[in-house]
């Protein structure tokens, strides 16, 4: 067994039945398994990843050690940790894991160190924490990395501004750009899973209440979808004017989030940008409003802000809840797994169906950069559309489902100009 961090060792087998049962439902992550496990592309390769330790993100390590990977897994946020799954992770597989559920923000930072620590090849990135550190505090390395991968929005967007300041010096896959991942995982994954953490952190009914969603791209869409669908009235804010037309296109009410304030009851952050809800909206808000997050970062609920309103420090009254009194006018503020990712601090983040798609991707852009060493240029890059379509043909074959092939007189009339009105 070699190093690890994790909350408790007897977890494991509970951990390791969970992890079982997630791999029943990613029958295309495990088709590449089995494969790495006969070809061993990863063999020898070190890998630091950083990704919420769930269910789903077991079997992704589980296939990267088929594939030959010695890795090392750290949590990508402090409340995303699945201690049953950390430990099953440890004592079943003997994998080094640095998670413990609640992990303070100094820990969590100590244990990107000692990804670093381990003197990766690759890096799986989830908001390019270990990416960022890399460049600013450890650059003796940056010569020894192949590339990396990263899993979310926040993360590329971290990724294009190194790109752009040239201090991004390897290449990196956007795993998160694949449509196998962002039309399916952020959207469904998402939208499930938000509501999920809600409704087991507060028990609410959402059905009838005024939802308030920042942000309207594919993760804001899955929210908005599934809130509409249990029945709750929805608010969109926007600020870009396209995703805001599309919007009231999808029959949303839109309006600024200083408006939106006053009329909703529960309020969800999912723009990867910071303080999205802020000092001015949280003074215009009901008694009792309920405000989370699911973006990546714990930036898009101003706390700080909402603190220094507050006549006093927050009561906790269920778990992941925090009541804030509001010292101008008592009305009560709830906050919801401390401005974290509500669909992982509450609950068990994405269905593993989903998982199963989006961890494939990174599998294989994995597989993707070790084969290209030396080939790619420094910046980040797609991963070719071919593997997309793999995945997704993949995961048609899993659930039995048999789509149309173009015909050869089909295929010549798409690649010509010459054929018009017949």
């Amino acid at each position: 067994m070699k190093g690890y961090e994790v909350k408790d060792l007897s977890l494991a087998p509970h951990g390791r039945q969970r992890i079982d049962w997630a791999d029943r439902e990613m029958p295309v992550l495990r088709l590449v398994r089995e494969r790495f496990a006969d070809e061993k592309p990863l063999a020898g390769l070190r890998i630091a990843a950083c990704a919420h330790v769930t269910t789903e993100t077991a079997n992704l390590v589980r296939t990267l050690q088929a594939g030959g990977a010695e890795t090392v897994l750290i949590a990508s946020n402090p409340l995303s940790t699945q201690d049953d799954v950390a430990a099953a992770l440890v004592a079943e597989w003997g994998v080094s894991v640095y998670a413990i559920k609640g992990e303070s923000t100094e820990t969590y930072r100590n244990h990107v160190h000692i990804a670093l620590d381990h003197r990766p090849q690759i890096i799986i990135d989830d908001g390019s924490d270990v990416v960022a550190t890399l460049v600013k505090e450890r650059r003796a390395q940056i010569g020894e990395v192949i590339g990396t991968t990263e899993e979310t929005t926040t993360g590329i967007i971290r990724l294009k501004a190194m790109e752009r300041t040239g201090v991004l010096t390897f290449p990196a896959i956007a795993v998160n750009n694949a449509q196998t991942k962002h039309l399916f995982d952020n959207r469904y994954g998402t939208g499930q899973s938000t509501l999920d953490g809600i409704i087991r952190a507060t028990n609410i009914l959402l059905a009838g209440r005024t939802v308030v969603i920042a942000g309207y791209g594919w993760c804001g869409k899955g929210v908005a979808m599934r809130a509409r669908g249990m029945g709750a009235n929805v608010i969109i804010t926007e600020v870009n004017p396209i995703k805001a037309v599309e919007a009231v296109m999808d029959g949303f009410r839109v309006m600024p989030m200083i408006e939106a304030a006053s009329c909703g009851d529960v309020f969800i952050t999912v723009t990867g940008n910071r303080h999205v809800i802020d000092r001015e909206h949280f003074a215009r808000m009901k008694d009792g409003a309920v405000v989370c997050n699911s973006g990546h970062f714990d930036v898009e609920i101003n706390l700080r802000a909402l603190r220094e309103l507050a006549e006093s420090d927050p009561i906790t009254v269920r778990p992941f809840v925090e009541e804030y009194r509001l010292r101008a006018n008592g009305r009560r503020i709830i906050v919801l797994g401390e401005g974290r990712l509500i669909n992982l601090a509450a609950a068990e983040g994405h269905p593993a169906s989903v998982m199963d798609m989006s961890f494939a991707n990174q599998a294989l852009a994995v597989e993707y950069l070790v084969k290209h060493k030396g080939e790619l240029s420094p910046g980040v890059h797609t991963l070719p559309a071919e593997v997309d379509t793999e995945i997704a043909s993949l995961k048609l074959r899993s659930l039995g489902i048999e789509i149309d092939r173009l015909t050869p007189e089909q295929i010549e009339y798409l690649s010509s100009w010459e054929a018009g009105t017949a």
